[in-house]
């Protein structure tokens, strides 16, 4: 009779430490699966719109109009390795500027909408 308790109570024991470890698996595999889906839902596409506007910045040419992140809005007159020089206005003022400053490329925005009123065309 005692012999019967040690085995039913050792078969327990193991039974109880494979569903604590069966706990401890789906606890870490819940937990990768949110860190794979704050990944997708958020990093991603944030390193997909900085990629864009490097880009975007890395592309200015003379001439095209664009807005800086301070709000002044010129044409490139002189692009160097790291800044632009601007013309604002009807005064043509010139303005030295980062090309980090850059927020936006008006001159790419007319062309796709140009490109878009012709294909619906």
């Amino acid at each position: 009779m005692d012999k019967f308790l040690l085995d039913a109570a050792a078969s327990g024991a193991d039974a109880a430490a494979g569903n604590s470890t069966m706990a401890v698996v789906i606890q870490w595999g819940f937990l990768i699966l949110v860190i794979v889906g704050l990944y997708f839902l958020f990093i991603r596409p944030q390193k997909k719109r900085e990629k864009e506007a490097q880009d975007m910045r890395s592309n200015i040419e003379i001439g095209d109009e664009i807005v800086t992140a301070g709000g002044l809005i010129g044409r490139v007159v002189s692009v160097r390795d790291d800044t632009l020089v601007i013309e604002t206005g009807t005064d043509r003022n010139k303005v030295r500027i980062a090309r980090w400053a850059i927020q936006a490329n008006n001159s790419l925005a007319e062309e796709k909408d140009i490109k878009d009123t012709k294909e619906v065309k």
